[in-house]
């Protein structure tokens, strides 16, 4: 099986440049100008952007949350994953409390294995650390898992204590660690007095969980890591206070890595205003949507370069779960679907508003992502030599972003009605064309890929 991308423009995370691109199996076989393969399929991408597969570090699939599941399972996520220019995810697997970690790992493998479309690998979300939880890391490792995942809120969330220890269990293997910061304790005591003052809806959810409890928390990882003396991961980064708190560490020479998601780029705490309860629920997630001096914030520093990815913490429900919270805003499931979304969302608002070369978005979309959880130069990036994962991108595409054209399960998109420019329109997983003008032409290929330690 040869494939020949001929004539388009192929972005690397340094450069964009007029060549073609030779598939052969599920690798790339050749790059250069003016290729010649008679025996290969050809496929004109003259006005084309030719990406490397995108990689999204942070998603749920097949999640229980709050007495329910995701909506989208892996088959219905990688899918929609697909359809919007992403070939591998990176998800969280989560040991439940009184599971071993490797009870939680195998549960994510039945829940993946023969569903996926895309490539897919886990991190471990550690709900219970005791004597057993560090005894099994060295096998996790075996099995191709080196990056985890703590919480330090909500019902699985890990004491101090316990959070220093599993970094300090961690250095020796070399994984990492990406934590969700936010003070629990602040957030409990928000939630009972925005209740308090007869505010039960949606909008009551930013009130409850301010960019004082994510701030503090990033301090107060930063603070543990310094002591274990190993770098961590800041996930879903939403506030600049957060991000105050992380220039100062790294002004003092501590390595610490930010994900931001694009909810926090382009959504804000107004879409509660003048929204009904049904559509306010589906803007709930966690850390919430908030100013739009901290969306300017964050902005900044992606064009800074101190954003190191952006991933979607895709975490989808239907109208009907979110209903679950009616009358009482800390009972709705948090989370969003973004999968489909990310890419061209990013394209259109960086690239195409912005003028940011289209190199910046292959850095934090995909060479960055491969970097730090161990895929690199397998995923991430156009040589020789690694998978053949492309997405053959139309910059000129005008378009509407509309949910009944979404493919998650939830059933809608919170970029509703967006006008954007560009499209995915092609996408190779492996070497395999698997989207063709847009439509999924081959579903369940995907595979899981075991990874190495971070490469940072």
């Amino acid at each position: 099986m040869k494939t020949l991308i001929r004539g388009g423009t192929l972005v690397t995370e340094y450069e964009s440049l007029r060549a073609d691109l030779l598939l052969e199996g599920e690798k790339i076989a050749a790059i250069g100008p003016e290729l010649s393969c008679p025996e290969a399929r050809v496929i004109e991408a003259e006005g084309k952007l030719v990406f490397p597969g995108f990689i999204d570090g942070h998603t749920h699939m097949d999640l229980p949350v709050c007495a329910t599941v995701t909506a989208d399972d892996f088959a219905s996520g990688t899918a929609a994953a697909l359809l919007g220019g992403t070939t591998t995810i990176v998800d969280f697997a989560t040991q439940e409390k009184g599971e071993t970690l490797e009870q939680g790992l195998d549960n994510w493998h039945r829940k993946a294995e023969g569903k996926a479309s895309c490539d897919y690998g886990f991190h471990l979300a550690i709900s219970q650390w005791d004597r057993q939880a560090e005894a099994d890391l060295p096998r996790i490792f075996r099995r191709g898992v080196t990056s985890f995942k703590l919480y330090m809120t909500y019902a699985n969330q890990v004491t101090d204590r316990e959070l220093l220890e599993v970094l300090l269990a961690l250095k020796p293997l070399g994984g990492i660690v990406g934590v969700h910061c936010e003070n629990s304790g602040m957030i409990d005591v928000m939630q009972r007095q925005v209740k308090a003052r007869g505010i039960t809806g949606p909008e009551g959810h930013p009130l409850s969980r301010p960019d004082e409890a994510e701030a503090e928390a990033v301090n107060r990882l930063l603070a543990l890591a310094r002591v274990a003396d190993v770098p961590v991961i800041v996930v879903h980064l939403s506030s600049k206070k957060g991000l105050e708190v992380i220039r100062q560490a790294r002004e003092q020479g501590q390595q610490v890595y930010v994900e931001t998601c694009p909810q926090y780029l382009h959504l804000t705490d107004r879409v509660f205003e003048g929204a009904d309860e049904k559509e306010g629920r589906r803007y709930i997630c966690s850390p919430p949507l908030r100013t739009g001096e901290d969306l300017a914030a964050l902005w900044e520093a992606l064009d800074e370069g101190e954003i190191d990815l952006i991933s979607t913490d895709h975490c989808s429900f239907t109208d009907a779960q979110k209903a679950a919270g009616q009358g009482d805003f800390t009972a709705i499931p948090g989370g969003m679907p973004g999968v489909e979304d990310r890419v061209r969302i990013m394209y259109h608002s960086w690239v195409a508003e912005d003028g940011a070369e289209p190199s910046r978005l292959v850095r934090v979309l995909a060479a960055q992502p491969a970097r730090l959880f161990g895929l690199y130069p397998r995923k991430g990036c156009l040589q020789v030599g690694s998978d053949g994962d492309l997405v053959l991108f139309d910059p000129n595409w005008e378009g509407t972003i509309r949910s009944d054209q979404c493919h998650n399960a939830a059933g809608y998109t919170p970029y509703e009605g967006w006008k954007i420019r560009g499209r995915v329109e092609e996408v190779f997983l492996r070497g395999h064309h698997v989207v063709s003008g847009g439509r999924l032409i081959a579903a369940g290929l995907g595979q899981y890929l075991p990874r190495s330690s971070c490469q940072l």
